[in-house]
């Protein structure tokens, strides 16, 4: 498994735990990439999405709201949303070295792999929307 891709899934199971239980987790994150001798590789970009999204959520929030028609987030599931937070982040703050094709298909497989059937479709359309709206 690629380096990156391993990394959203940790970062995925962080950003829940964030949206869940709030700014505790972060120290525990710290502790359990140490702890589990992760890659350096995967363990400082689980630090760069996890931190990222959190100091920018308020933007990023903003831009999946105008995006998603008739959804809040509150009314999304959790994991979702978070997908969507760290494909958002992707797209708008990492567009340097992740193009916003491999942001999206990578959050379609997020979304796949741990939320419902029909997740995939519902994270590509808002990603899709976003990207359009950021011209990339």
């Amino acid at each position: 498994m690629k380096a990156r891709r391993k990394a959203r899934e940790i970062a995925l199971t962080f950003l829940y735990q964030w949206d869940v239980r709030g700014e505790e987790v972060l120290p525990e994150m710290d502790e359990l990439l140490v702890r589990d001798r992760r890659d350096e590789d995967v363990a400082e970009y689980v630090k760069l999405l996890t931190r990222g999204v959190i100091a920018e959520v308020q933007e990023i929030d903003h831009l999946i709201t105008e995006a998603a028609e008739h959804w809040s987030l509150t009314r999304m599931a959790a994991v979702d949303r978070n997908v969507l937070r760290m494909g958002v982040y992707e797209m708008r703050f990492r567009n340097e070295d992740v193009p916003a094709k491999v942001a999206i298909n990578e959050a379609i497989e997020l979304a796949k792999r741990f939320s419902t059937a029909q997740s995939g479709a519902f994270v590509n359309g808002v990603l899709d929307r976003v990207r359009r709206g950021l011209a990339l």
